[in-house]
Formats: structure tokens, C-alpha cells, sequence
């Protein structure tokens, strides 16, 4: 490839700029069909430059200037409603200036040339209409037009909607916001070039063009300013001080253009004779003159391009990075949609195949060996194991045995056991009967234990939902419901076990356990520790007497329950009553007895039956520890036999049985239109990303070789695609 001569003002642009901005062209292409990227590729900004300005300030006049065709709709109003990327791509002509070497293309007609510009004219019409109808609303749907031409440079733009004040006619009343919105989400990116467009016979210092290009490129470092109609400026006024930057700096300066007048254009002046006129006054114009480099659209075709250029350049290694990025991203995505399945055999193969990554992550998680495994919180079987000890065991180790039972309530128990008699010794019947009452309190907290841990199943088999399940909910449900029904239906048995592991420790009091505490030893220690506590008072009779070990008013002795039997002592001999009444003279007047009362209490002393309470108090104590102890063993084992490890023995068997079934393939495997429509937009995005990393693979493997050949000595000796090769556009 080698330069052209310099008779041509446009020959002197640097040729890298025919290689990168088709480039960045093609990419264009390639997303094109994806819509709009910028909301499917977040972070992925392709270079090109914004079109901005308000209505009638001339953007169209310098959009077919550069074109140097007719071919932009036209009127009073809004003749932009729809985006137009228009790229212009340089080629070769025959050297006779054949017409037939200029042509426009547009996107969603790609093998449609046209080669009449008025029917190009009409063709946008009639797509924005398809839009956005015959009135006069806008849409952010681009429309695509390229054109190739040996009269242009490669240039990439995007002419926006002119900025409006006031609705007219039919427009929606939100027309200058939606305007605007629509120009912010263009020229905010950082890859964008803004060419804001201002007419000069308006107040330059208040342009909308240049007031938005500020609020988001503050410095100035990547707008360039255009100020058209510098022919029809008041007389006396010129424009020199904002086309050197001392009014508004930009970074990337100003051109001045001159553009068709309506009359011009109703007299059908061509663009080449506009252009002739052009060059004509700024050649006379005294002020103007000196400012050459800064005036006429040939300057302006040439600053586009090479700003294009040089911008491309410094974006290309984040474009490569991004693009790849996002291929990964979009790869990941698209096998979290798996293939669509279009046989029989393959739908069986893929709810097997579901099925048994279900059951295998639900074991998994119960045995902590998920992959999937947090850092952050208890899971899974970890979770089951702290109900078991940290919440079961711990709890009923908390738990007195007697801290319902008062005295007066052993005291009680006693009396009611002795029945009509005298109690000759400690009865075993109210042991028996409270310590039954507090192995019955152990029921509850044991079906509770079983609750939790159920609860916990149900968590855990929410979790394992694979990454293809996503795309089936009707068997999602189904699994759902399966799963919960048979952890239900195993709860049943491991209930039952448990009413049955109290029922059995209620039903038989074992008192010849080794750990029971036993009758002598109670007997013992209740004794020690009445005399503890009668020692801070003094003993009445009846307690020295005791502590002789005589009873004043009864006798006791103790069962085979305490190991050693009991003994009475005999009283005096009795007189029977007759007897004694004869001995009396005169009878004694009537004895009137009180009526029971409906609630009866034993009127004792509150110091009658103290060994017994103290004996019956420390024989519960001792024999519930041993229940606790078989309780607290038992239960976890019960559960995890009946329901956490029948669960994963038998889970993928019950879904085998409930769900691998033909005739249910169909609709356990039928996907939802949103996985269906994301797949194939995922496809197309995948194959766009696949297709845009290769066009850049090439074209690195295009410059390298370039760069090693004698025809490249105008390149840089550093590849661009590195971000410091170049540096940036002075002002």
C-alpha cells in the first residue's frame, strides 16, 4: 500500500486510517443485528462520532456535504427522528468518474445497493415512518446507511434528532426530554467523538450542541465544535474568536462551515458547486483567510477522519480486553441454557441426568462434602448436627427434673398412695408416678428436634437446584412437591419411633439400673441432709426423738426399692370403746363432724414426710438422668436412621419411580419461552462476540506483518495496539 500523491487535499491523511476505521465499521456490522448494544453489552462502547445539534442549525447541509450527495430528508420540523450511523468508506474510482462507483447500503437491506441518492432519501423516510409512524415522534432504533465513495474519507458518524424547544404541531409534548435523553446515551460514552453543530448567525455563547457536549466532556478533550452558516453572520460580526478556542476551548477546536441555503436547494445548486462557493468566500474573506486550516468541509473531512483515527487507536487493546470479556461472560451464559432438546431419547437422558445431580448435591449437603460449600453461616448437615447437640441435648441437660414438683406436691402424691392407712413405709407408687409425668415432658422437645431437622431437609433440597433445572419449571415443581411429600412421609416413622422410645421408658421403671441412685443411698443422703438443715435450729421434741430414731407419731420403713425392709413397732394394747364408755357415769354430748371439703389437703405439719420428699426428690433426679441420657442417644439416631439417611438412600429412587416416566417427558422438560427467546439471543451474541474477536485477531495479524515490510516505513515502529503508542490530538 503506498501514498497517494498530494494533489488531492484528502491524499495527505494518514492511510493507517483506511485500515482502522473499517475495522471499527465491520464491528458496527456485526452488532448490528444484535440491536442495541450498549443495553446487551454493558461496558462494550464501539468508537464513533455524535452528530449533535439543535433543528435547522445546519447538521444536515454538513452531514451531505461530506457526503457530497443529496440524501437526507428534509423540512421545517424534525427531519431526524430515528439515529442514522452513517458510515462513509473511501474506494477507488475508474479514473473517468463513473457514478456507478458511488453507492449507499443500508443494514437491514445488506444486498440491496443503491445507486439514485434521492431513492436513499426515500428509503429512510419510509423505515422511520415503520418506526415511529407519519407524525412527528422519534425512536432510538438506529437505522444503518454506508456509504462508499472516492469523494470521502472513512468517517463513522451518528446524526441524532435536532434539539427542540417547544412542541409543534402533532409532536409528543416530552419531545425535547426525549431528545435529549436520547443524544445523553450517545455522547456520554468515553468512546465517543461529539461534533456539535452551531449555527453562527445564533448566539454561539448560549448553543444547546455546545452546552450538552459540556455536561459530559467538562475539559473539552474529546468535542469538536462545527459552526456553520459563517456566510450569513451579521455584517460587521465574524466568528474568528470561537474558531481559535477563546470564547469556548476545545480540546480538538472548531471548523467553520458554509452551508446550502434553502434557496440554493430549491434552485437544486449541487453540493459540488456549494462547495466551490464555499472555498471561494473563505479565499476572500478578510478575516477568515488567515484561518485556512480551520474553515471549509475538506478541513473538516480530514480533522473527522483523523481524530477517528487516532481515537480508534487509543481504544483498540480496552476494545480487545472488553470484547474478550464479554465472549466469556456470554459463554457462560449460554451453557447455563443448555442445548434444546429435540428427541425423546435426549429429553430421557437429560431428566436422568438432572435427577441424579439432584439426589448426589442433596447427599452431598447433608455430608458437607458440597462444592458449593459457604464460609459464612452453618449449612447443611453441619446445621443438623447443632440442632442434635446444641439445641436437643443441650436443652434437656438444662432441664430440673423437679423444678415442677414442690413438697407439698410430693407430699400429696405420698398421702394419696398410703390410701386409708397409716404409710408403714416409703411407698413405691409416687416415685413411679412422677417420674413417669417428667419422662412424659420428653416427648415434646424430641418431635420438635424431629421438626427441625425436617425443616432443614426442606432447606437443603431447595439449594440443590441445578443449573439446568432453571429452564424446566414444571419439573422444578414436580420436584419440589416430591421431595417434599416423601421427607414427609419419612418423618412418620421416625415419629412413631420416638413415641415409642418415651412409651418404653415409661412403661417399665428400671429400678435395678447400675446408675440409679438406689433406695439405701437415697435413704442415706436425704437424712444427711435433713440433719444439715435442722442444724441451724433447735430441735424440738419430736425431733430429738426422731434423731434417736423413734417416731412419736408413726413408723416408716422402706421397700425392696431401697434395699432393705421395713419395720414397725408395736402399739400398747387397746381397750375396746364400749368399754370405756361404761366406765363413764354420764354420756358426753354428741360429736358433730364437719363435711369434707370438695378440695382436700393433708392438715400435717409442713415438716411431715421430709426423708420421703427428699428420698423421692433425689430418686426422680437420678432416674430421669438416665432416661435423659438414652433420650438424648436415641433420638438423633432415630431421625437420622428414619429420615436423613433413609432420604439419601432412597431420594433418587422415589424420583425414578414418580418422575422418570415417558409420557411425562414432554412436560417435565418443557422449556419457558423466556429460556428459549434467551438462548437464541444468547447464540446470537456469542456468535457476534466470536465473529468481532476474530475480525480484531486479524487485523493485529494483518499490522504485524505489515509492520515487518519496507512499504510500512510510515507506521510507527510500535504496534497501536498498544494504549501508549500514540499520543493524543494536540488542539
Amino acid at each position: 500500500m503506498r501514498k497517494k500523491s498530494n494533489s488531492n487535499p484528502n491524499d495527505d491523511v494518514p492511510l493507517i486510517g483506511s485500515s482502522v476505521i473499517p475495522l471499527i465499521n465491520k464491528l458496527q456490522d456485526i452488532f448490528s443485528p444484535l440491536g442495541d448494544i450498549d443495553n446487551r453489552l454493558t461496558g462494550l462502547r464501539l468508537p464513533q462520532v455524535a452528530v449533535i445539534g439543535s433543528q435547522s442549525s445546519g447538521k444536515s447541509s454538513v452531514l451531505e456535504a461530506l457526503v457530497g450527495r443529496d440524501f437526507l430528508p428534509r423540512g421545517c420540523d424534525i427531519c431526524t427522528r430515528r439515529p442514522l450511523v452513517l458510515q462513509l468508506e473511501k474506494c477507488c474510482d475508474d479514473g473517468i468518474g463513473n457514478e456507478s462507483f458511488e453507492w449507499g447500503e443500508f443494514g437491514h437491506l445488506p444486498d440491496k445497493r443503491f445507486y439514485d441518492f434521492d431513492a436513499v432519501r426515500r428509503e429512510i423516510l419510509a423505515e422511520t415512518e415503520k418506526e415511529v409512524g407519519v407524525n412527528k415522534g422519534v425512536s432510538d432504533k438506529q437505522i444503518r446507511l454506508k456509504i462508499c465513495s472516492p469523494n470521502v474519507l472513512n468517517i463513522t458518524l451518528v446524526d441524532l434528532p435536532g434539539i427542540t424547544k417547544v412542541p409543534v404541531g402533532d409532536q409528543p409534548s416530552d419531545i425535547e426530554a426525549r431528545i435529549r435523553n436520547m443524544i445523553m446515551s450517545y455522547i456520554k460514552q468515553e468512546t465517543s467523538i461529539i461534533l456539535a453543530v452551531s449555527p453562527a448567525n445564533a448566539d454561539l455563547a448560549n448553543s444547546d450542541a455546545l452546552q450538552m457536549a459540556k455536561e459530559v466532556d467538562p475539559t473539552g478533550t474529546r468535542t469538536i465544535g462545527v459552526i456553520t452558516k459563517l456566510d450569513i453572520m451579521d455584517k460587521g460580526t465574524d466568528a474568528r474568536n470561537f474558531l481559535l478556542g477563546k470564547v469556548i476551548p476545545l480540546r480538538l477546536g472548531y471548523i467553520g462551515v458554509v452551508n446550502r441555503s434553502q434557496e440554493d436547494i430549491n434552485n437544486n445548486r449541487s453540493i459540488r458547486q456549494a462547495l466551490a462557493h464555499e472555498e471561494q468566500f473563505f479565499r476572500d474573506h478578510h478575516v477568515y483567510r488567515g484561518l485556512s486550516d480551520r474553515c471549509g468541509i475538506p478541513q473538516l473531512a480530514k480533522k473527522l477522519n483523523q481524530i477517528l483515527e487516532q481515537h480508534i487507536r487509543n481504544v483498540l487493546p480496552t476494545l480487545k480486553t472488553d470484547l474478550t470479556s464479554h465472549l466469556v461472560a456470554v459463554e457462560k451464559e449460554l451453557r447455563s441454557y443448555g442445548e434444546a432438546l429435540e428427541s425423546k431419547g435426549e429429553r430421557g437422558a437429560m431428566l436422568l441426568n438432572i435427577l441424579t445431580k439432584y439426589s448426589e448435591a442433596f447427599s452431598a449437603e447433608v455430608d458437607g462434602k458440597s462444592q458449593a460449600m459457604t464460609t459464612k453461616e452453618l449449612s447443611g448437615g453441619a446445621r443438623i448436627h447443632h440442632i442434635f447437640q446444641s439445641i436437643f441435648v443441650k436443652s434437656l441437660e438444662e432441664v430440673d427434673p423437679c423444678d415442677d414438683l414442690s413438697d407439698e406436691d410430693i407430699r400429696i402424691a405420698i398421702h394419696n398412695a398410703t390410701g386409708p392407712r397409716n404409710a408403714l413405709f416409703v411407698p413405691e407408687v409416687p416415685f413411679e408416678v412422677l417420674v413417669r409425668r417428667q419422662i412424659a415432658r420428653l416427648l415434646d422437645p424430641s418431635l420438635q428436634c424431629l421438626r427441625f431437622v425436617y425443616d432443614e431437609l426442606i432447606k437443603i433440597s431447595r439449594a440443590c437446584e441445578s443449573v439446568e433445572m432453571r429452564r424446566f419449571s414444571e419439573l422444578r415443581s414436580r420436584l419440589e412437591d416430591v421431595t417434599a411429600r416423601f421427607l414427609r412421609d419419612s418423618v412418620k416413622p421416625a415419629e412413631r419411633m420416638i413415641i415409642n422410645l418415651i412409651d418404653m421408658e415409661m412403661d417399665y421403671i428400671n429400678s435395678s439400673h447400675p446408675n440409679f441412685i438406689g433406695g439405701t443411698k437415697a435413704v442415706d443422703m436425704a437424712q444427711s441432709e435433713l440433719k444439715a438443715i435442722q442444724v441451724g435450729r433447735p430441735q424440738s421434741d419430736n425431733d430429738r426423738v426422731a434423731a434417736a430414731g423413734v417416731s412419736t407419731t408413726r413408723t416408716w420403713g422402706v421397700t425392696s426399692l431401697f434395699g432393705i425392709r421395713g419395720s414397725s413397732v408395736g402399739n400398747s394394747s387397746k381397750r375396746h370403746a364400749a368399754e370405756v364408755i361404761n366406765d363413764i357415769d354420764q354420756a358426753p354430748p354428741v360429736i358433730q363432724l364437719k363435711n369434707p371439703p370438695s378440695v382436700l389437703r393433708p392438715g400435717e405439719a409442713e415438716t411431715e414426710y421430709q426423708v420421703e420428699i427428699i428420698v423421692t426428690k433425689l430418686l426422680i433426679t437420678s432416674y430421669y438422668d438416665i432416661v435423659r441420657r438414652n433420650i438424648q442417644d436415641l433420638v438423633p439416631k432415630a431421625i437420622m436412621h428414619y429420615l436423613v439417611n433413609h432420604a439419601k438412600r432412597n431420594l433418587l429412587g422415589t424420583f425414578i419411580e414418580k418422575l422418570y416416566r415417558e409420557n411425562l417427558f414432554e412436560d417435565l422438560l418443557r422449556e419457558q419461552d423466556d429460556v428459549v427467546t434467551q438462548r437464541r439471543v444468547t447464540t446470537e451474541m456469542c456468535h457476534a462476540l466470536r465473529q468481532a474477536v476474530e475480525t480484531l485477531d486479524e487485523f493485529v495479524a494483518d499490522v504485524s506483518t505489515l509492520s515487518s515490510s519496507d512499504s510500512m516505513d510510515a507506521l510507527p515502529k510500535r504496534s497501536y495496539l498498544s494504549s501508549n503508542s500514540y499520543s493524543k490530538p494536540s488542539a
